[in-house]
């Protein structure tokens, strides 16, 4: 993005509204840093241009484009599901708290961000029973506190009763976590085992 600071309030407004377009989870906090202004004056600009605060901004693209999950209780899912489109692709969101971090460093437990991008993966396919076959996955860097993880996961091929799912997780722009992941689909138990 070009230099922003300085410009006068509508140029600055025309682009938040753009911004906000590339990047639907930014916080204020976020936004008060990529346009050199105080996070009042974020808000300022959002109340003025009738843009809702990031919650409901999230609630807003997941009324929109949710497709109800099947393999999981969406409760299951670590991290708030904002996009599922059932065999194509899914989006959530994780913000790292206290609970999620090693105490001593601050930097969040690789379990939370393998977790979120697992049950994405789980929740993306379309049956009633789905599972992790294999997954190759690469930390990239350590994730702090109070970082927000956004992972988007994407099925890349589907054969029979298995699909490959593909999933990036981020920190505003940058690519924190990556995986990719070969779920199966498995009939309910049909049948209980004979003894």
């Amino acid at each position: 993005m070009a230099t922003i600071a300085r410009l006068p309030k509508k140029d600055r407004q025309t682009r938040l509204v753009q911004y906000l377009k590339e990047n639907p989870f930014a916080t204020d906090e976020d936004l008060a840093t990529a346009f050199r202004v105080s996070i009042q004056t974020i808000r300022l600009d959002r109340l003025e241009l009738g843009i809702p605060e990031l919650r409901e901004r999230i609630k807003s693209v997941a009324e929109r484009s949710l497709d109800p999950v099947k393999s999981l209780g969406i409760d299951e899912v670590i991290g708030e599901v904002v996009d599922l489109q059932l065999d194509v692709q899914g989006i959530s969101v994780l913000d790292i708290k206290e609970e999620h971090v090693f105490t001593r460093t601050q930097i969040a437990r690789g379990h939370y961000i393998f977790a979120q991008a697992n049950s994405l993966a789980v929740a993306l396919i379309n049956a009633d029973v789905a599972l992790t076959a294999t997954a190759r996955i690469r930390f990239i860097r350590p994730v702090k506190l109070g970082e927000r993880l956004v992972a988007k996961a994407v099925v890349r091929s589907s054969s029979g009763d298995e699909s490959r799912v593909r999933v990036e997780t981020r920190v505003q722009n940058e690519v924190v976590f990556s995986a990719s992941f070969r779920v199966v689909r498995a009939a309910a138990w049909e049948a209980e085992p004979q003894l």
